[in-house]
């Protein structure tokens, strides 16, 4: 049993452990009552709204019964019990400093040492073993990054890797897109170009959040693909000058692509976006796309600018960058909220094949959650 003591106040139970002291307020406990006539069993979604309790709910009682605190509440006279574990886990008293720029817990930032030790698994492996897939989406989850090998090389195979997870997300590009020469390209992406590190269609609202891509040829010099951690390029932007980073976060930039008649898309969004408490939530990176900036303030301008060059110097120096030449078979996948890719330019000689497609961060989280559930123990 946890050591654990209790208190409590009309309007709020105070729950000290030896992991701190937290306070609940009486509204916030009963609008998270888990009994049945409060949640659904099987789905776990609320059967009572907020009006459905009284404006003047207040706590009677706290008792401590095994690892559960019952909790009467009047004017309902209702008592509801609450796991100690549960409330420890959902704890919102002595939240830290919220000005400080933070990650998401599990989020791992990293540069060229990756390369030593890529995140990879073979397909076989991930549809047939349940602990490999969890390890392989938690490491997409903090890294933002992870290949996949031992496909034969075929094309649309790619789906096979969106099949673990959740489903394509359709674009104008298709619900997949051929990344090879064209003579007439709609795209840079489908030259020999070398392109710089970026995120996809940011000129999109919402972004795609995941992208992969998959290699079905690869016989030319040159081409290899490279990664980019956004993350550590805006944490080493806002260590070196935080009137910079708040410039990039505070003003929004604006992207634009019109690839054909049928096509035109605008967005206007911040480079580095955060969450209303100051967590990095999503870079957008594209010098491809970026239209021209009206929504930075003239005294702000020039600032905003050295830090934009700022952010594409970190992001070209080659410590910053883990890079890799696909093999047929192989693939990789990026958190388009997260990683900048990029490729090499190629010579003429050879062929470079590569499929592509988009699919969303939210299914595969839902997996990654729903094996640790399943796997738990």
């Amino acid at each position: 049993m946890m050591k654990a003591d209790i208190s409590s106040s009309r309007s709020f139970m105070t729950l000290q452990t030896n992991e701190g002291s937290f306070r609940f307020h009486a509204i916030w406990l009963r609008d998270n009552a888990l009994d049945e006539n409060a949640r659904d069993p099987r789905n776990g979604q609320r059967l009572i709204t907020l009006q459905d309790i009284p404006k003047d709910i207040r706590l009677d009682s706290v008792i401590i019964e095994d690892n559960e605190i019952l909790c009467t509440f009047s004017p309902e006279n209702k008592i509801i019990r609450y796991s100690i574990k549960w409330l420890l886990n959902h704890t919102y008293d002595n939240q830290k400093n919220s000005d400080r720029i933070r990650l998401e817990s599990e989020s791992i930032l990293w540069d060229k040492e990756l390369q030593k030790e890529i995140p990879k698994c073979n397909i076989s492996e991930l549809e047939s073993n349940s602990i490999s897939l969890q390890k392989w989406l938690f490491d997409i989850h903090r890294y933002g990054f992870a290949k996949v090998n031992g496909m034969s090389g075929i094309p649309d195979e790619i789906f096979r890797i969106v099949d673990l997870f959740g489903y394509v997300r359709e674009t104008n590009y298709g619900r997949h897109f051929e990344v090879r020469t064209e003579v007439n390209p709609v795209n840079l992406a489908y030259t020999r170009l070398a392109l710089q590190a970026h995120t996809d269609n940011p000129y999109r609202d919402p972004v795609p959040t995941l992208q992969i891509l998959s290699c079905v040829e690869n016989s030319t010099e040159g081409g290899e693909s490279m990664v980019v951690d956004g993350y550590k390029i805006a944490m080493d932007i806002y260590s070196e000058d935080p009137e910079g980073f708040s410039c990039l976060a505070k003003f929004p930039a604006r992207f634009s692509y019109d690839g054909s008649k049928e096509v035109s898309l605008k967005a206007k969004k911040p480079m580095i976006e955060l969450s209303p408490d100051n967590e990095l939530r999503c870079i957008r990176f594209n010098s491809r796309s970026t239209a021209p900036l009206v929504d930075v303030p003239f005294n702000f301008m020039e600032k905003y600018y050295e830090a934009y060059r700022r952010f594409a110097e970190l992001v070209d120096i080659t410590q910053n960058q883990v890079a890799f030449k696909l093999k047929p078979g192989e693939a990789f996948i990026v958190d388009n909220t997260r990683v900048l890719h990029s490729r090499k330019g190629y010579s003429g000689s050879g062929k470079r094949w590569l499929q592509g497609c988009y699919a969303d961060k939210d299914s595969l989280l839902s997996k990654l959650r729903s094996l640790e559930n399943l796997n738990v123990g």
